[in-house]
């Protein structure tokens, strides 16, 4: 993989602008009564209009900074590009609470780079900038690789967390198909006497930015798919933590386990041990 000639401050200045900018569209044109416009995995894995225009408001804005960067969208899918940077962008990460009115939902933009001629994977690159921007909650969180990670501005470094899992406020997600629910129901219910709590916030990227900033010690989710992941990893990473797999592999849908290095390691073997990234 032959890494672009980029300045990465430049790529954070634009994913910030273009992520506060759809911010602004999904928070000030949500409607007194929102609608489904589509379904995908279950019927309860909603899509709604302000997806789709969040989404075209981005890749608009995009090829207008950068027309010769590739863009990976949630609702559009890829649109290849020439310059070896492409975009990761869900427009809304927790489209059910924009959907229901309840304020954890993020718009996440993030410049990565794989290796070439494949689709951006979590798995395989490198993600150079990102903004996480959260803009019902009133926070804006960014990274750049080597430059640090910041909430607000406000530079994030990440502790040590706790010495014990007892002591560990869990995050985690559910995927909408039945059988997923039922094995993660399964895995929470292990959990749930070894830890301090477990919370269920509704948007990845918002939980795993919450991890960079120590309101939750660590998340753990199966099925997170490349746009929940891309912008909210970076926070972490750059904030002194780890993103992690089970079983030695790198983050993906199977699994992705995020928080300080040490309590990972704890977490992700405990997780191993229960089969947390099967569906049985």
């Amino acid at each position: 993989m032959t890494t672009p000639d980029v300045d990465v401050t430049e790529l954070l200045t634009i994913a910030e602008q273009v992520a506060r900018e759809a911010g602004a569209l999904v928070s000030d044109g949500r409607p007194d009564r929102v609608t489904v416009a589509a379904t995908k995995s279950s019927p309860q894995d909603v899509v709604t209009a302000m997806d789709y225009a969040s989404e075209e408001l981005v890749r608009r804005r995009l090829a207008q900074l950068r027309p010769d960067d590739g863009v990976l969208g949630e609702e559009r899918g890829l649109l290849a590009g020439a310059s070896g940077v492409t975009w990761v962008v869900d427009p809304i990460d927790g489209t059910v609470n924009y959907l229901y009115g309840q304020p954890s939902y993020a718009v996440s933009v993030a410049a990565v780079t794989g290796p070439a001629g494949q689709a951006p994977d979590p798995r395989t690159w490198t993600v150079l900038a990102s903004c996480v921007h959260a803009p019902t909650l009133g926070l804006t969180y960014t990274a750049a690789l080597g430059r640090g990670a910041w909430r607000d501005g406000v530079r994030l470094t990440m502790g040590a967390g706790p010495g014990d899992l007892s002591d560990c406020l869990l995050g985690t997600g559910f995927g909408y198909r039945a059988p997923r629910r039922a094995a993660q129901g399964r895995v929470v219910a292990a959990l749930l006497p070894l830890v301090r709590d477990i919370r269920r916030i509704g948007s990845a990227a918002v939980d795993l930015c919450s991890v960079a900033a120590g309101s939750l010690d660590a998340h753990y989710e199966r099925g997170l798919q490349p746009w929940d992941l891309a912008g909210a990893s970076l926070v972490v990473t750059e904030a002194g933590g780890v993103v992690a797999g089970l079983r030695g592999q790198p983050a993906s849908d199977a699994m992705t386990v995020a928080g300080p290095p040490a309590l990972v390691a704890r977490l992700t073997a405990l997780l191993a041990d229960l089969g947390a990234d099967s569906d049985a």
